[in-house]
């Protein structure tokens, strides 16, 4: 990932000197199981401990020479050990080293995802109590609909992503097996004691069945939450992108003291941190492809996913972890015109009460059918002529013998539409 999006901490785990720490970490951990099974002498572990040596660049080097990242790393880790070097990596395969790390490296990512997540369901939430009495009007296709709470729209954004939260917390759980099962899986060179102990102390299970690697279902699985959360965060700026147009402007992304919006145009305040986590959804939803891609391998593994997970994997939990910092940014500091929210209910001439008037010649007995036909002629003019709907509705004498002055004024109350939010708000947890 480039560094412009690379956010601590984040970008740590994602570095060479993490991966190397981990593997090592890994390494050591089947050491320990092997000591506390008889398998090697009591100290080899403290003595590895000790002696072991993570030299970034030196692995680097002799990588060059040996062209195996996972034999660079045992030379120069063991070169200062003795004996003890013997039980370093003994009856493991590369797989066994690098996906139990990667399990770790990801459930640790996920990890820092989702305590942001959290921060970004507390914030919305705070944002969908303060406006759950505030009219917005609703709209379908683009067009005007019937008023809504701006607050109930703001909670649908809550439920998806507590939805997202659920998600992500069984991939974690998902993503948290390792392997230590040998070179095809059938612990022929390492006891199934020795797995299940030194993936214990990782806080990781073992994988029910192995090949040579992790299976990737359960990697596709966790990229996939993390699409789903992108998604979500994408359609929440979508909306303040539409809602920020100078024709409606109902809302604002945040406008830093000294921002500017355009070279060229001084006048300018573009929603551009909501434009740029809409691609970023689109990139993180790629990488979903990948992911599925990997599962399929030849037999007990090829090497085809290598490559591709060494790009998508950090970049995709780096991404998420971006697009949910600025989104939390976004929940926070959003600006709001309550006024204009107000305002542009009328600019469709108030048609957005039509319902209302159709369901009161309903209620007053005359077909569904014929109630219809009215409300739509008089909503068909309003638009047409660019007149108030309530003042036609006044003149039709189809409706003046059916509904007097007074109530007709009393359908075209904004209140109304939001008279039962409260019982929406009371299926959350907001303590």
């Amino acid at each position: 990932m480039i560094e412009r999006y690379s956010l601590s901490p984040m970008k740590e785990i994602w570095t060479l000197q993490a991966q190397y720490n981990r593997w090592l970490e890994v390494e050591l951990s089947v050491m320990e199981a092997l000591e506390e099974l008889n398998y090697a002498p009591k100290g080899s572990v403290q003595k590895a401990r000790t002696k072991a040596k993570i030299d970034v660049q030196k692995i680097l080097e002799v990588e060059k020479i040996v062209d195996h990242d996972v034999i660079a790393f045992i030379k120069v880790a063991t070169e200062d050990m003795g004996d003890e070097a013997r039980y370093f990596h003994k009856g493991l395969t590369s797989s066994d080293v690098v996906d139990t790390s990667l399990s770790l490296a990801m459930k640790r990512a996920g990890e820092i995802i989702y305590n942001e997540l959290n921060k970004y369901i507390a914030n919305l939430k705070k944002l969908a109590l303060k406006y759950k009495d505030t009219i917005i009007v609703g709209r379908t296709h683009g067009v005007h609909a019937e008023p809504t709470s701006f607050g109930l729209k703001i909670l649908g954004f809550v439920a998806e992503s507590e939805r997202n939260k659920e998600r992500l917390e069984k991939a974690i759980k998902e993503i948290s097996q390792g392997k230590i099962s040998g070179a095809v899986g059938n612990y022929a060179n390492i006891d199934p004691e020795v797995e299940r102990i030194a993936l214990k102390k990782l806080s990781l299970s073992p994988c029910k069945v192995s090949t040579q690697v992790v299976p990737r279902d359960i990697h596709a699985e966790f990229f996939s939450s993390l699409a789903l959360i992108g998604s979500s965060i994408e359609r929440f700026a979508i909306e303040i992108r539409h809602l920020q147009k100078s024709e409606v402007l109902e809302l604002e992304e945040p406008f830093k003291k000294g921002q500017r919006g355009s070279s060229a145009m001084p006048h300018k305040k573009n929603p551009i941190l909501c434009e740029r986590l809409t691609g970023m959804s689109r990139m993180l939803r790629s990488y979903v492809s990948s992911a599925y891609e990997n599962i399929s391998l030849w037999h007990e593994r090829d090497i085809s996913h290598s490559s591709v997970e060494r790009v998508f994997i950090p970049d995709a939990t780096l991404l998420t972890y971006y697009m949910l910092k600025k989104a939390n940014y976004l929940a926070e500091k959003l600006v709001v015109h309550e006024d204009t929210m107000r305002e542009n209910i009328e600019k469709s001439y108030n048609l957005v009460y039509s319902q209302r008037v159709l369901l009161a010649l309903v209620d007053l007995g005359i077909s569904r059918e014929e109630a219809y036909k009215i409300v739509q002629e008089d909503a068909m003019k309003a638009w047409n002529d660019r007149k108030n709907f309530k003042e036609i509705l006044f003149e039709d004498y189809r409706i003046k013998e059916k509904i007097s002055k007074e109530k007709l004024e009393e359908l075209f109350s904004p209140n109304y539409y939001i008279r039962n939010v409260e019982k929406v708000f009371e299926r959350f947890d907001f303590s």
